[in-house]
């Protein structure tokens, strides 16, 4: 063998090395999942879950990263702006995607365009809570004493405008015909304990942060927002069993990431959530925290669609109901 001819396979091989190298440590760094709310509210508690499990599924490291603000719309816009490389995902609620844009200015991203749905991961519905010395324990009951106070003397909070908690009860106002002050907060967590504090009158809670303390008794449950009761809070009925009939309320949690991320990569994005999702542990939790999985054998493409028909929805309602930032 001929010098040359050595000095050439040397480099070669080199050359594959250095490429196999770089292959290994773009799949060994970590993937961040990022939470566009404040720790402990009922998407960071489900978020940090799945994150376990997506880990496992990847066979890589996933850091989560709370960005809190706006209604979850920092933490989006992040990710939207994030390099396309599949290492920077969102884990998402409903309205994140499908309200927020509507109600947004200035920020010159559209979410529908620079966000690529991956999966979508569960579903549920809010649980109404209230202080305990609201004198109410039923629907009826709180709907009557709402309308015995001045407009604007009883207070819901939620994780600010656009929030999910705070659409439910905009939507809850408009069906019971009642009139509340909002009051808005950094995310759910901050925004419950108020509650538990005494100083805001209700909340329309995702079901994990809040199911621990109505169990604790620092809140009571007056109903649930979705089709059929929990099996966290049984004794607890929907809004419709209560005396509101056709009032639902429903939301779901997704994975979503930058526009652009290679096909091959968002399959195999796509197929690692997903069986996260389906895992006995992962269904397990959400039972445990009032969830519900997402539609069976739901794919990408379907979920991207589900996306588009709720904002073309939300579009409207929130032009209807006149939600707008202050």
């Amino acid at each position: 063998m001929t010098l040359l001819r050595r000095t050439a396979l040397l480099a070669g091989a080199a050359a594959t090395l250095c490429a196999s190298r770089r292959a290994g440590a773009q799949a060994a760094r970590p993937l961040t999942l990022l939470v566009p709310y404040a720790p402990g509210g009922g998407t960071d508690i489900t978020g940090r879950a799945f994150a376990q499990l997506l880990e496992l599924e990847l066979g890589q490291t996933v850091l989560v990263d709370n960005r809190a603000g706006a209604a979850g719309h920092v933490g989006s816009v992040a990710v939207a702006r994030a390099r396309p490389d599949g290492q920077t995902l969102l884990f998402a609620v409903a309205t994140n995607i499908v309200v927020n844009p509507h109600i947004q200015r200035g920020d010159r991203v559209d979410l529908a365009t620079a966000l690529a749905p991956v999966a979508q991961v569960s579903s549920y519905q809010y649980v109404l809570v209230v202080h305990p010395d609201v004198p109410a324990r039923s629907l009826a009951e709180l709907i009557a004493f709402i309308r015995t106070k001045p407009k604007g003397d009883l207070t819901y909070s939620s994780g600010g405008v656009g929030n999910a908690n705070h659409l439910a009860g905009v939507l809850f106002s408009e069906a019971a015909r009642v009139e509340m002050e909002h009051v808005p907060y950094r995310g759910t967590a901050p925004a419950l304990l108020d509650v538990v504090a005494g100083r805001v009158t209700m909340n329309f809670s995702s079901p994990p942060p809040a199911i621990p303390l109505v169990r604790e008794g620092k809140l009571r449950a007056i109903a649930v927002t979705g089709e059929r009761r929990i099996g966290a809070l049984p004794e607890v009925p929907t809004l419709a069993e209560a005396g509101l009939p056709g009032a639902v309320i429903t939301g779901w949690h997704g994975v979503f990431a930058p526009a652009g991320v290679p096909a091959e990569a968002m399959d195999r994005l796509e197929a690692a959530s997903r069986r996260a999702a389906d895992t006995a542990r992962f269904k397990e939790r959400l039972e445990h925290d009032g969830l519900e999985p997402a539609p069976a054998g739901i794919t990408r493409a379907a979920f991207a669609e589900a996306v588009k028909t709720e904002s073309v929805f939300w579009a409207r309602k929130v032009q209807e109901l006149n939600i707008r930032l202050d």
